[in-house]
């Protein structure tokens, strides 16, 4: 599900009794995690990320961030592991083995088939339907997919290990890894080297050959994100493709018919698509949920909270793009031209439905989606279904200039590094209480010492200034530090600037004939 690029919602710093929760929550859903590994996952101090974002096909995620890697994605409410955790903890999740040229196709967003799944000596995993999984290859256990169980482990077996394994959510190099640093899997040696393949490859044994290719792999992967799929390439130059089972070539035969029928189906133009899009919610919102008992109703009420409600996954409203442009001439036209609902403004500049007639034969004929399920974020989609743009999340930031890096020295952190005033606050009292720094007898202010006074105090104060109070100190510190600001774009890599963000001082001025103008700074506009 993440093969393209996903729409980043929100990013924000986890607090304390939410981390007591997370770390509570992968506990219940992963019990192989002792109480050390979970103090490592979800740390009290450093800095953890919650991001929400929207697959390309329209579904809400959770990720948690640590270290700027996603180690954790929440969908439906249920905990999966990233690969990056999975690296740390390779025995966290029931792992199957394939070959490294089938990780091609699940990198490339096919589902695991059974055929292409080798069986070692103890036999497969024990898993039930619905169980999250992991997969590996045959000569190396670090984890390259996660996903969950198409069958459990009984039926694949009474199966005859044909049909679908796993279906598969997040593959190393997709676009979640992208989102973390971009490390190559490490090589963690296989414990049961006796390995059968339940599955033929086309009659070519190409197991030593990519033991030979992995092994390559993890001598290149810190320099080289992509040697994974240019090694098992170069491998398997003598391959045209790998067959992994007739059940797999129909269901990618049944994937290509149904991109063929969306492209034809996308074959209108984009107003026409969007005019066909407004009239299917429309009509479905009528039928499924506005009720008589809410008649009057305000239309952007109506627009947010029922229409966008009802909008096929994958899919956004925006008015603009359609030939009414605005919704209040969308509506004169399902008035007038469809009589489907009575829209009056009941208060000065303010429109609503008053009436809806619904035994009108559009609505009767309506057919609503099987697969339609209420959106628990219709209110916040339906806010911004006019307004494509979104604006960027500004952090301010602090750098450490050369008079305050014997400060920071112990951290590692060098000249011109950033950090958030969260971290500078964390830093200067590990320090302070590292030192032994706090004062005896009122532990609210703070001794100084020779780099507290060299980074910190004018020379007239040199003197003079013996202690300073925790507040002051961290002000001075921050008053002291290169100004930064951080610009972060939905779907995009943070952009760091120096320099504090310019406030944009906007006003209204009269001018003659009580003409009012807009100004900012020295622009007006009319």
């Amino acid at each position: 599900m993440f093969t393209k690029a996903f729409r980043v919602k929100s990013n924000t710093v986890m607090k304390g009794s939410d981390r007591r929760k997370l770390r509570a929550d992968i506990s219940a859903a992963f019990p192989s995690l002792s109480a050390d590994d979970l103090n490592e996952l979800v740390p009290n101090k450093e800095e953890l990320n919650v991001v929400k974002i929207y697959a390309h096909k329209g579904e809400a995620v959770t990720l948690y961030v640590i270290h700027k890697n996603p180690m954790f994605f929440q969908m439906e409410k249920q905990l999966y592991p990233t690969v990056y955790t999975l690296w740390r903890y390779p025995d966290m999740l029931a792992a199957f083995t394939t070959w490294a040229p089938v990780v091609q196709k699940l990198m490339g967003g096919a589902d695991l088939m059974l055929p292409g799944v080798v069986v070692s000596s103890a036999g497969l995993p024990d898993v039930k339907k619905g169980d999250c999984c992991a997969v590996n290859i045959v000569s190396n256990r670090a984890p390259v997919a996660v996903g969950t169980a198409a069958m459990s482990s009984s039926d694949m077996r009474s199966s005859g290990m044909k049909g679908k394994g796993l279906n598969v959510l997040h593959t190393y190099m997709d676009q979640l890894w992208a989102f973390g640093d971009k490390t190559a899997p490490p090589i963690i040696p296989v414990t049961d080297t006796s390995v059968q393949a339940d599955g033929e490859m086309d009659g070519v044994e190409c197991g030593e050959e990519e033991e030979e290719v992995m092994k390559n792999e993890g001598e290149d992967s810190e320099g080289q994100n992509g040697s994974e799929i240019a090694a098992v390439e170069s491998s398997c130059q003598g391959l045209q493709d790998l067959s992994l089972s007739k059940q797999e070539k129909e269901e990618e035969q049944r994937l290509h018919e149904e991109e063929e029928e969306v492209e034809e189906e996308d074959s209108r133009s984009p107003q026409e698509q969007m005019d066909s899009l407004l009239y299917q919610c429309f009509l479905h919102a009528l039928k499924a949920t506005l009720k008589k008992s809410e008649l009057p109703l305000l239309t952007g009420t109506f627009l947010r909270k029922h229409m966008v409600s009802c909008c096929p996954k994958g899919k956004h409203i925006d008015i603009k793009k359609s030939s009414y442009k605005k919704f209040s001439k969308f509506l004169q036209t399902m008035q007038k031209e469809h009589s489907l609902v009575q829209v009056k403004e009941l208060s000065k500049g303010v429109d609503s439905i008053v009436e809806v007639d619904w035994k009108n034969s559009a609505i009767r004929s309506f057919c609503v989606p099987e697969d339609w399920e209420p959106s628990e974020e219709s209110g916040e989609q339906g806010e911004s279904c006019e307004v494509v743009y979104h604006p960027p999340e500004i952090t301010p930031l602090y750098g450490v200039t050369a008079r305050l890096q014997p400060l920071f020295q112990d951290t590692h952190q060098k000249k011109g590094a950033v950090l958030q005033a969260s971290e500078v606050r964390t830093i200067i009292t590990d320090y302070v209480k590292r030192n032994e720094l706090v004062h005896e007898t009122n532990k609210s202010y703070v001794k100084i010492n020779p780099i507290l006074c060299d980074c910190l105090l004018e020379k007239s104060e040199y003197q003079d200034v013996e202690v300073l109070k925790w507040d002051d100190l961290f002000s001075r510190t921050l008053n002291k530090m290169q100004a930064c600001h951080q610009l972060l774009f939905p779907g995009q890599p943070p952009v760091v600037k120096k320099g504090q963000v310019e406030p944009i001082d906007v006003s209204v001025a009269s001018r003659g004939s009580n003409k009012k103008v807009l100004k900012r700074h020295t622009i007006f506009f009319g």
